[in-house]
């Protein structure tokens, strides 16, 4: 079972990137789906979920910048950050649970992709 993220890179403050992360191995219809990320000397942050049937939760500090979403005919999920800033820099990771709620703990979280950096420059 397999979580492989892509899509990060280095942005300017009020850019855009989108995350995908691909799921290989099962089928992840039935899971709830998420981004954590981590910034240098800081801990691990919940970002954003989704639910397999595609209620969504994102932390207050991306609430209207990012956009969560999936899709379940590709094991998909994707993260569309709009209006970065340089606090958003970190390496982002793509999470699933066998569960239908989101969870806001990293432990709560069975699957985990490798990471992808994204950088924001000011």
């Amino acid at each position: 079972v397999q979580l492989q993220a892509s899509g990060g890179g280095l942005v300017q403050a009020g850019g855009s990137l989108r995350l995908s992360c691909a799921a290989s191995g099962r089928t992840f219809t039935t899971y709830t789906m998420g981004w954590f990320r981590q910034a240098p000397g800081k801990q691990r942050e919940f970002v954003a979920g989704i639910t397999s049937g595609g209620s969504t939760d994102y932390a207050d500090s991306v609430k209207g910048r990012f956009t969560i979403s999936r899709d379940n005919t590709r094991d998909t999920e994707y993260l569309q950050m709009n209006s970065l800033k340089p606090e958003d820099t970190a390496v982002y990771y793509c999470v699933a649970r066998a569960s239908r709620r989101i969870a806001y703990v990293d432990y709560h979280y069975d699957y985990w992709g490798q990471g992808t950096q994204v950088t924001v420059s000011s």
